[in-house]
């Protein structure tokens, strides 16, 4: 048994996709805008044939499992148990998530409970005056608002919760699991959560997990707010508040702001502004911006401005390099949240969080203000603060940009802190790998690496195709393909030349994406002149040329600025033999135009 293909079986990708893109028939396959950019002219295609999926705007695609990986910010185990439960399939027939744990039963007991619950406490926020003076009142909440996000109220009478949900046929062990209840000072349980405000908290997908519970009452004895315990179902150290609400928003501005507390995110999402999403108080970990990853690498974070927010934006600057992500910092006035400021001027909110400073500039800011720089002690914690993070930054010209930064503040000289940096505590190591890698997969974010994935998927798109064109590939070398699947559907080219598809052992090493290749073929150039697609394959190619040249000397460049001098020079002629290659192949593609 196989649940991927059972799930292909079972669902139409169109069907799928359908839900999130509007679709309208193109002949075999189904057309609509991209979700993934702001175009107008259709260019997301669907084929149902092939049951695959692809963007021409921004040169994605894949299957069912890679769409809904894409557009719910999931990982593919996710994905395949989302598109099972659209299937009605039930994963623990197969062996895929077989493993140790609760069973997959367990769980969706879990949260079933975690749903009844929820919707109790929506019905008693109707009836509590206190809840409701506070949300709509001091909150400044529209009933809308709550409604949304399923704002509840716990009932104050002990075991009211408990009660209800084992007459729905709950055993006290579930609850227990589902951390619903708590030992009563009597014996026997009770209900975790009495008189406070309820604010459900969901998954990726919008299943209710936990709840975040907020005191109303005066009683300095009591915390303010007290959250679900760790669970099957609920982790605090991965959980993202607001993310099935704020993905869409976060996918469309390409960033993400994290803020302190819940009730920010949700006053945010009120005014608008919908890239907004928290985590449990300011303990922020490493698969918190995994998760966030996902739909984009510029996280900016916002916390508040008092002593333990600046202290939890410190502490989350290595977090970040390990996750490799880009970290900048939302400064909001000081004595300020997010909440009161949009209760204040909602457009302030708008502009503070589109300028952010980037978290190097604002600790070396930060860090000026509070010290004196005029004493030996001053500029030594400056530089051990700053250096500890500068060692951590993957390029080369932005670490020389700060130490450059740091000596002019400090008036030292540039060899004095390059020399402290060499003996600071190589901490990141791994970090600044997996920066790199991350650097490297962000370039497709980039519109030139775009331009340049498109260039080479549509050259593969006509040569795979049609075997006379292949003859253009001779020039090309593997490095120049930036894309993983395209260098290697070249390199199986230039492996069978002679490849005409029928050889079903040699297609298997290609065949997923051969798919996308096909799709590309049959929807650019399938109704194209042969001599036409001669032209275009020649310019392809010379395209791809320019494109890699022009990377390659920016690359070099940068190299060049700290380079020594046999170092240089072998980067110098490595310059002019990316010229020269450039330049044959523009003459090649002059005198073969003539001749055409």
């Amino acid at each position: 048994m196989d649940a991927k293909e059972d799930i292909r079986e079972k669902l139409a990708i169109e069907d799928v996709v359908g839900e999130y893109v509007q679709l309208k028939r193109a002949g075999r396959t189904w057309k609509g805008l991209s979700p993934f950019s702001s175009e107008k002219t259709p260019s997301f295609v669907v084929s149902p044939e092939k049951q695959i999926w692809h963007d021409f705007s921004s040169g994605r695609g894949g299957d069912i499992f890679t769409f809904i990986q894409e557009m719910e910010g999931v990982d593919f185990k996710e994905a395949l148990a989302i598109l099972a439960r659209r299937a009605g399939l039930d994963l623990e027939q197969y062996k895929q998530l077989a493993g140790s744990g609760p069973s997959s039963k367990t769980k969706e007991r879990l949260y079933e409970a975690s749903e009844l619950a929820a919707r109790f406490y929506q019905e008693h926020f109707k009836k509590s005056k206190l809840a409701y003076e506070y949300v709509l009142g001091k909150r400044q909440f529209t009933r809308e608002t709550a409604l949304v996000w399923r704002l509840g109220y716990s009932p104050n009478n002990g075991s009211a919760l408990v009660d209800f949900l084992k007459s729905k046929g709950f055993s006290e062990a579930e609850l227990k699991l589902a951390g619903l209840t708590s030992k009563s000072y009597r014996g026997g349980v009770q209900d975790m959560f009495r008189g406070r405000l309820m604010i459900p908290l969901a998954d990726a997908q919008g299943r209710i997990i936990g709840f975040t519970a907020r005191l109303l009452e005066d009683n300095p004895q009591a915390p303010k707010y007290i959250n679900t315990p760790s669970t099957p179902i609920y982790d605090k150290s991965r959980h993202v508040f607001g993310l099935h609400h704020a993905k869409e928003a976060i996918r469309k501005t390409k960033f993400a702001v994290l803020a302190e507390g819940n009730l920010d995110v949700i006053a945010s999402h009120q005014a608008g502004v919908r890239q907004v999403v928290a985590t449990a108080g300011t303990a922020l970990t490493e698969p918190h911006l995994k998760a966030l990853s996902r739909l984009t690498g510029d996280i900016r974070l916002c916390f508040d401005a008092d002593k333990a927010g600046v202290a939890a934006t410190e502490r989350a600057i290595p977090v970040a390099a390990r996750a490799g992500v880009s970290l900048q910092i939302i400064t909001i006035p000081r004595g300020k949240d997010p909440d009161e400021l949009i209760k204040q001027d909602v457009k302030v909110w708008k502009e503070i969080i589109e300028k952010p400073l980037y978290v190097v500039d604002w600790l070396v800011d930060r860090y000026t203000e509070e010290l004196d720089l005029s004493t030996a002690v001053g500029k030594r914690t400056l530089s051990d603060v700053v250096l500890r993070v500068v060692r951590q930054l993957p390029d080369k010209v932005e670490q020389d940009h700060y130490i450059g930064r740091l000596a002019g503040l400090l008036e030292v000289s540039k060899d004095a802190l390059q020399d402290k940096l060499q003996h600071t505590a190589d901490e990141t190591a791994p970090v600044r790998r997996r920066q790199i890698a991350q650097t490297a997969s962000a370039k497709v974010i980039d519109k030139a690496m775009v331009d340049k994935f498109k260039t080479e998927e549509h050259l593969m798109a006509l040569t795979l195709l049609l075997p006379r064109l292949r003859s253009h590939l001779y020039a090309l070398d593997p490095e120049m393909f930036d894309s993983p699947q395209n260098r290697e559907v070249f390199e199986f080219l230039a492996e069978h030349p002679d490849f005409d598809g029928k050889d079903s052992k040699q297609v298997k090493k290609i065949a997923e994406y051969g798919k996308i290749l096909a799709l590309v073929y049959e929807t650019l150039y399938q109704d194209v002149d042969p001599l036409e697609l001669d032209n275009e394959t020649q310019r392809l190619k010379v395209s791809l040329v320019n494109q890699y040249v022009r990377i390659q000397k920016r690359v070099l460049a940068q190299q060049l600025q700290t380079a020594e001098a046999k170092e240089a020079e072998q980067l110098l002629a490595r310059v002019r033999d990316l010229d020269k290659l450039l330049r044959t192949e523009q003459e090649g593609n002059e005198s073969g135009a003539e001749e055409r």
